[in-house]
This record gives C-alpha cells, sequence and structure tokens, in this order.
C-alpha cells in the first residue's frame, strides 16, 4: 500500500500538517520519532501560542494537537525512521518495524538544542534552565539569570533577557567571543549584562528543589570554582538540524538545514519540509505550526497534480 503523505516528526509542525491533509481526506501516517511531540514537551507554561489566554503546558498543548489530529483521521504510529530512499517514486521511508511506501513525504524532525552535557542540565529543563529566551524570558522579570555562548544568538538573547532580567550574566568558555562586532558591541553597551569569560559551567544547582537557584563556573585557566547565584540558565551554544538522514538526497544549506523554496517545497519534487529542520531563525511553536499548514497544502496540491497513471500507483 502506497501512502498519500508520510509524515516524520510529531512536534507543531508535523502535527499541524497532520490535521490539515487529514481534513483534506489524504489519510496521512505520522511516525513519531525517539522525541515525540517535539521540544514542546520539554517546556513548562507556554505563554505565547494563540488562543491559549492563560497559557497552557508544552505537553497539554503537544497531546491537544495530537488528538485534534487523530480526530480528523491522522494514524500516528512510534517509530523511528532509520532511512528514507527519496531519489525514486514512491518514496521509501523506514522504521525498525515497518517500511512504508509514500506518494510525498512530509520532513518535520526539527532541530535539537545544544546542551552543556550535564545531568543537572537535563533535570532541570524547563525549571530554570531554558534553550529559548524568546519562549521563556518573561518568567524571570527582575531575576538574575544567565546565558551560556559566545556566539551571535548568545548576544542576542542576553540583550533580549536584559529587557526582563534585573542582570544577565555571560558565561563562555573562551576569552574572545565567537560573535560579530557589531552583536559583541550591543552587548557590551548593556549595563545590565556582565561577563563571565574564559570559564564553563560544570554544574547547575539546585536539582533537590526542582528549581534553579544557582550554578557553579570554573574558570579554565586557573581551575578555581565558583558559586554564582542565578534563578534561570539560557544554554544558547546553537542548535543541530536533525537531517542526518537526507544527506546526499536534499539540498541543505552549509549548516545542514534543509533548504526550501515556494512555500515548503525542498529539492526533490513531492518532498517537502516544515518546522525547525528548515528555519534557523524564528523556531517558535506558532512558526512550526504555520509552516506545517503550509508543507501540507503543498503536498495537497502536488498530489492533485499527479498524472493519472502515477496517481494510482
Amino acid at each position: 500500500m502506497t501512502r498519500n503523505v508520510v509524515i516524520v516528526g510529531s512536534g507543531p509542525a508535523g502535527l499541524t500538517a497532520a490535521l490539515y491533509t487529514a481534513r483534506a481526506n489524504l489519510q496521512p501516517l505520522v511516525i513519531e520519532g525517539f522525541e515525540s511531540g517535539g521540544q514542546l514537551m520539554l517546556t513548562t507554561l507556554v505563554e505565547n501560542f494563540p488562543g491559549h489566554k492563560d497559557g497552557i503546558l508544552g505537553p497539554d498543548l503537544m497531546n491537544e494537537m495530537r488528538a485534534q489530529a487523530e480526530k480528523f483521521g491522522a494514524e500516528i504510529v512510534q517509530g523511528h525512521v532509520e532511512k528514507v530512499d527519496l531519489c525514486s517514486t514512491p518514496f521509501t521511508v523506514k522504521t525498525g518495524d515497518a517500511t512504508y511506501s509514500a506518494k510525498t513525504v512530509i520532513i518535520a524532525t526539527g532541530a535539537s538544542a545544544r546542551l552543556l552535557g550535564l545531568p543537572s542540565e537535563r533535570h532541570l529543563m524547563g525549571h530554570g534552565v531554558s534553550t529559548c529566551a524568546t519562549c521563556d524570558g518573561y518568567f524571570f522579570r527582575g531575576h538574575h539569570i544567565a546565558v551560556v555562548g559566545g556566539g551571535d544568538s548568545a548576544m542576542e538573547e542576553a540583550v533580549y533577557l536584559t529587557r526582563f532580567a534585573e542582570t544577565v550574566t555571560v558565561v563562555h568558555r573562551r576569552e574572545t567571543l565567537r560573535a560579530s562586532k557589531i552583536m559583541q558591541d550591543k552587548a557590551r553597551a548593556n549595563a545590565k549584562i556582565k561577563w563571565i569569560l574564559d570559564s564553563e559551567v560544570v554544574e547547575i544547582h539546585d536539582t533537590a528543589k526542582g528549581e534553579v537557584d544557582s550554578m557553579t563556573v570554573k574558570n579554565n585557566k586557573t581551575g578555581v570554582e565558583t558559586k554564582v547565584p542565578v534563578t534561570g540558565v539560557f544554554v544558547a551554544i546553537g542548535h543541530t538540524p536533525n537531517t542526518a538522514l537526507f544527506r546526499g538526497q536534499l539540498e541543505l544549506d552549509q549548516n545542514g538545514y534543509i533548504m526550501t523554496h515556494d512555500g515548503a517545497k525542498t529539492s526533490i519534487p513531492g518532498v517537502f519540509a516544515c518546522g525547525d529542520v528548515q528555519d534557523h531563525i524564528y523556531r517558535q511553536a506558532i512558526t512550526a505550526a504555520g509552516s506545517g499548514c503550509m508543507a501540507a497544502l503543498d503536498a495537497e496540491h502536488f498530489l492533485d497534480n499527479i498524472p493519472e497513471h502515477l496517481a494510482s500507483v
């Protein structure tokens, strides 16, 4: 059996694509992947998703999206895609348990935030540790917080967070920043931003309390460790798009993101991409959902225009 649509990924982009293609009576199949629900499953209160004036917990939002897609006929299966063949039609998507054939494929595999690798970081994610200033900065009004990183993204997040925080301490493992001069100058000119350079965060406290109250920073030259009181730690050391499966088949940019054009179209007709796997700028739940809608409509239009002798394959 060849499916009309196979969607790889089940975050806001994938589930929105599932909803739209299901409502178009295309009987989409969604393969969840390891991180069912995407990065929103790691967040607590989401206050910037339209339609929820009092906010909604990230996992609850994803459960609602999932239920809505299933209500209209989307089939969602557990599994991690191990291999895809996009070079011949129908396309082939293979998990550890099954192989699926598809007329169109929508890729919504997202991007994973790079983390420090500390057990406490995972434990406190959503409870003082964050990878998104735009998502969570509002919760730290009047607080003393930290941003870890030295690139443009870290500088942008640090400057943005000064709108809410009392102070923002930037921690970077080198003595010099990687950020562009204009971004460095902007950050250094902000009186709310403090600096701890040539240092690394080696621990975030306090997992016992279930919230951040401080971090331990180690100076890379002297080895001296210092405990710094903060109530939030924003990790801004970059994202890795989940595109390893598609290398050599789809056109990717220099950072590994899928390149799209004219909506959600990729370099292969019939293959579409949406969400953070192709968006390294906005990375918001609402923009991911919007691009999922675009991918669904593009896939529907593609299927409507497949020649008859191929449509029945």
